[in-house]
């Protein structure tokens, strides 16, 4: 009978080669010798009778055995850390591991700061910050608090509206002391623009705004949120930016604000059997009122 401690240092390894390509590779993300995790991936392998990996030029390729049991590994994983924050800290207190999903603009760019006045008050509160605009699965433990763009759906969420945070185009003052600044909306397109480069779902946004744009309109393309504020703030061109975030940056000129904009709906979210926890409710209730003030 496999013991299931040791068969789970196994399935981590196993899903650490998954997701790194190589030994080498998973071996620093696990803090272990090279040996230590082949002999485990070997170990599974033995255990369930059949490879998981090939080798190739480019590194450690996974079976399709493998690829059908990652899905159970991935859940495993999240079960994993869900039980290591859930045991981080007692109820009633405000101490111990909250894992937090956001926006990559939101988490990077907003969060920081509501976060920081939360620890001081809370000092051993630990947060586990993901960037990502993937929505993270509340009801499988990936986050524990998300902030979240669209309604949530799901019975077992528990969700606060923040508001809609609006944006509209901006342009950095020195970009508009060059190439002057626009008249009309329809002259933003002889401008330079800053826009998407596969993400066809926002171009029909602004497609439904009226902004009759295709890609090759822009001379930027990104799908990356970063690089288009980065874009924006280097003085490359025009682009959409959040109106909240803007007005921290003198130097950014929002245009036709009144004429073109749409707002992103905002949600704080978690799961309803995590609110009772004291640390949870700390994060969701600073998250609401953080929120609230960037939004006013």
């Amino acid at each position: 009978m496999m013991n299931p401690i040791d068969d789970w240092e196994r399935q981590r390894a196993f899903l650490a080669v998954l997701r790194e390509g190589s030994l080498s590779a998973a071996a620093r993300a696990l803090g272990l010798a090279q040996p230590t995790v082949r002999r485990r991936v070997e170990d599974l392998e033995a255990s369930v009778g059949l490879p998981l990996f090939t080798r190739s030029p480019g590194g450690l390729l996974p079976t399709e055995q493998a690829l059908a049991l990652a899905q159970h590994a991935e859940a495993m994983a999240l079960a994993a850390d869900a039980f290591v924050r859930s045991a981080s800290a007692a109820a009633h207190e405000v101490a111990g591991t909250v894992r937090v999903s956001a926006s990559d603009i939101i988490a990077i760019e907003v969060l920081p700061p509501i976060l920081a006045t939360l620890m001081d008050k809370h000092p051993r509160l630990q947060i586990v910050l993901s960037p990502t605009n993937r929505a993270e699965d509340i009801l499988r433990r990936e986050a524990d608090v998300a902030v979240r763009m669209v309604e949530p759906r799901q019975e077992a969420l528990v969700a606060k509206r923040i508001g809609r945070i609006p944006l509209c185009l901006h342009a950095h003052r020195d970009y508009l002391a060059r190439h002057g600044t626009p008249a009309t909306l329809d002259r933003v397109r002889s401008h330079r623009l800053i826009g998407v480069e596969r993400d066809l779902a926002m171009l029909r946004v602004l497609q439904a705004q009226g902004f009759d744009l295709d890609l090759a309109d822009f001379a930027f393309r990104t799908d990356d949120q970063l690089a288009h504020i980065a874009a924006i703030r280097a003085g490359l061109g025009i682009g959409l930016c959040q109106v909240p975030l803007a007005r921290r940056d003198p130097a950014l000129v929002p245009l036709f604000a009144e004429s073109f904009t749409f707002p992103l709906d905002t949600w704080v979210v978690c799961h309803e059997d995590l609110r009772t926890l004291a640390r949870v409710r700390a994060v969701f209730d600073a998250l609401v009122e953080g929120l609230g003030v960037y939004l006013r």
